[in-house]
């Protein structure tokens, strides 16, 4: 393939997968420099690091200030939300998230991981999620910041939620890892936003069917890492054309890939499954896509 720059939107470098911790145990030693190193090596121009709470944020500004293609979001996951309720005051901890965006502008590129998850509501329940998701639009108003959504069976009521608040949604933003159905993408097109793909946006034959007939200059390209990887029992397994060699996380190896863990390196496999479900040339296709990501989160860096 040629040379494509690519942006992943949406990497979850805050995991102890990258620091070699998996469901607690240590596996091997940590590797985000080798990760980091792989995805320059692939093309990677710039990398969006995911924050889910405001511990997650500092942790997240921290990496950030590794590179200068580095970035991160600054907000609080759905499934998570509770932290509001358990600070001392739930302005506090807005306030708090406000801090860290006030004092790094350079860094912080979205008001995120933030919206609605009804699959998950055994870690917060529905009300709770509404009420601080609408809260956080405040930050994008005050900031002039996009949005990166998370929505999981959801996507009515984000939508409402989204557009009774115009005056915070000016800056626009992306729906990111979207598996919904093409009329709601259509929705939250029409809104002004943006729809985020990667491999779990790609799991089943309705998927595909979907993000073949999204327009290709409201699209973005993410991994989601370490998860949601492209995995040999999707359907879309059968489009990836950039294969990587990886091993056993107990058999660990420097500077090797491990096998189960996503990466931003793999970012280009999403982009074999979408040129193909498109019928486009890759390199066209590459390009349409990191000019959209440049327009949305880096029109004025």
């Amino acid at each position: 393939m040629s040379s494509i720059p690519f942006i992943d939107i949406g990497a979850n470098l805050t995991d102890p997968m990258f620091k070699g911790i998996y469901n607690g145990n240590k596996k091997h030693k940590e590797d985000l420099e080798d990760v980091l190193e792989r995805a320059w090596k692939n093309d990677l121009k710039k990398i969006i690091i995911t924050s889910g709470s405001l511990d997650d944020s500092i942790e997240a500004l921290k990496i950030a200030s590794l590179s200068e293609n580095l970035y991160c979001t600054v907000g609080c996951h759905p499934t998570r939300c509770d932290e509001f309720t358990k600070a001392k005051d739930p302005e506090v901890y807005l306030n708090s998230l406000r801090d860290l965006l006030k004092n790094n502008r350079s860094k912080v590129v979205a008001i995120g991981e933030c919206g609605l998850d009804n699959q998950r509501l055994h870690f917060c329940s529905k009300e709770i999620q509404e009420k601080y998701f609408e809260m956080q639009l405040k930050l994008s108003g005050d900031f002039n910041l996009p949005l990166f959504l998370h929505c999981r069976d959801a996507a009515p009521t984000l939508l409402d939620i989204l557009k009774r608040n115009p005056n915070f949604i000016k800056s626009g933003g992306v729906v990111h890892s979207f598996d919904g159905s093409l009329n709601e993408a259509k929705d939250i097109i029409n809104l002004g936003f943006y729809i985020g793909i990667n491999g779990c946006s790609l799991r089943t034959d309705d998927n595909l069917k979907t993000i073949s007939e999204l327009p290709t200059n409201r699209l973005m390209l993410e991994t989601d890492c370490p998860w949601c990887e492209i995995k040999q029992t999707h359907p879309s397994y059968s489009y990836v054309q950039t294969k990587f060699n990886s091993v056993k996380k107990e058999k660990f190896i420097d500077g090797s890939m491990v096998k189960g863990r996503n990466e931003p390196s793999t970012i280009r496999q999403v982009l074999d499954v979408l040129a193909s479900l498109k019928k486009e040339d890759p390199v066209c296709l590459g390009n349409q896509i990191y000019q959209n990501t440049m327009d949305l989160f880096f029109k004025d860096k």
